[in-house]
């Protein structure tokens, strides 16, 4: 991968790319192969880290972290949560060191999200805390516009109930970040959070309103602690 480099939106599925530059390595492998080795490779990985070890792959180095303080001696999932802090390692570094950037131009008016961050926990994770704030960091995100469609969503995955936040629930609303006021009565689950707006460049507001869409979920979490040998400690 050493070289110049052409950066393009990510795909939805950026994992079959993967899958498709194995492959064209030429080492004798099935792409059925190579997706088992894969899978097996991150569920390893996982199991490894939710076991409280710190992971060092060379590209990248991955801490368990726990949040919320242990009453008693006792797990609380109300209180108490599990996430992973993530940095780069050796082999990135490396190919960072030997890259190099050509800009061939910008493509105008890109609307994404690159950021979430539940403001009680502080943490980036996607969960979020009922009544709290939630806040959005990327890019067009501001809501504007008069199309019935403009405005927040919050989809549950479970039974695809929508819930849409009022505008006064959108109490910072800038191009480059939101602020939401959560409601109090969101239950547990998996969520899509949806913002759709008619915002553009300039001026103008675009006939057609156009969304973008994040996975979120409800839970809580307060600070981490980990042992001193390197695992998360938990009595």
């Amino acid at each position: 991968m050493t070289g110049s480099l052409y950066w393009k939106v990510p795909e939805k599925r950026i994992i079959n790319k993967v899958y498709e530059e194995m492959l064209a390595e030429d080492t004798g492998l099935r792409r059925e192969t190579i997706v088992h080795v894969t899978t097996l490779y991150e569920c390893i990985c996982a199991r490894l880290l939710m076991n409280g070890w710190y992971l060092n792959t060379g590209l990248f180095y991955a801490v368990p972290r726990l949040t919320g303080v242990i009453n008693g001696g006792k797990w609380d999932p109300e209180k108490n949560n599990i996430y992973v802090v993530f940095n780069q390692d050796k082999v990135l570094r490396e190919e960072i060191a030997k890259t190099s950037v050509h800009i061939l131009g910008e493509k105008p008016d890109v609307m994404y999200i690159v950021e979430v961050e539940d403001r009680k926990t502080g943490l980036k994770d996607g969960t979020m805390s009922p009544g709290r704030n939630f806040f959005v960091r990327g890019a067009y995100l501001k809501v504007v516009g008069s199309d019935a469609a403009v405005g927040v969503t919050l989809k549950k995955v479970a039974d695809n109930t929508v819930i849409k936040l009022d505008d006064d629930m959108i109490t910072t609303n800038k191009p480059s970040e939101l602020t939401l006021l959560l409601p109090t009565d969101l239950a547990d689950g998996d969520y899509e959070l949806t913002v759709t707006t008619q915002f553009c460049s300039g001026n103008r507001l675009l006939k057609e309103p156009r969304s973008i869409s994040v996975a979120v979920h409800i839970g809580n979490s307060d600070d981490d602690g980990v042992g001193g040998d390197g695992r998360p400690v938990i009595e």
